[in-house]
């Protein structure tokens, strides 16, 4: 990870973005009397990749940066989880979330490979 500069850099930041921006917009069709679900769907997103750039900030304690990747594969988890809920309660449609299921598929690995980059 020496050659990287920042955290922009990284794919997982990056496809977690991505997420966040999928995730945001396919939110938005979630029934107004789901709120906190929408609500806590959208927080879970944005933990992933903001955990990723504090962590990165903090490199030079890897036990730090660690952690924080940590946090975000549980945001991950999260997220898949009330993605999950959603679908089966008829909330979102799974078709049309197919890029944001990818998205969240692509970045999953992706935490895992940095996390184990830490050790």
């Amino acid at each position: 990870m020496n050659h990287i500069t920042s955290f922009r850099q990284l794919d997982a930041w990056n496809i977690a973005m991505n997420l966040v921006d999928s995730v945001f917009a396919t939110s938005r069709s979630i029934p107004r009397i789901e709120f906190d679900l929408k609500r806590q769907i959208n927080r879970a997103a944005v933990s992933i990749p903001s955990h990723v750039a504090e962590g990165w900030k903090r490199k030079r304690r890897r036990a730090a940066y660690q952690n924080h990747v940590s946090i975000a594969m549980g945001s991950h988890a999260e997220l898949e989880t009330q993605l999950e809920i959603c679908f089966r309660n008829s909330l979102l449609d799974r078709n049309k979330c197919e890029h944001t299921v990818v998205l969240l598929n692509r970045v999953g690995p992706l935490l895992e490979k940095l996390f184990d980059s830490l050790d």
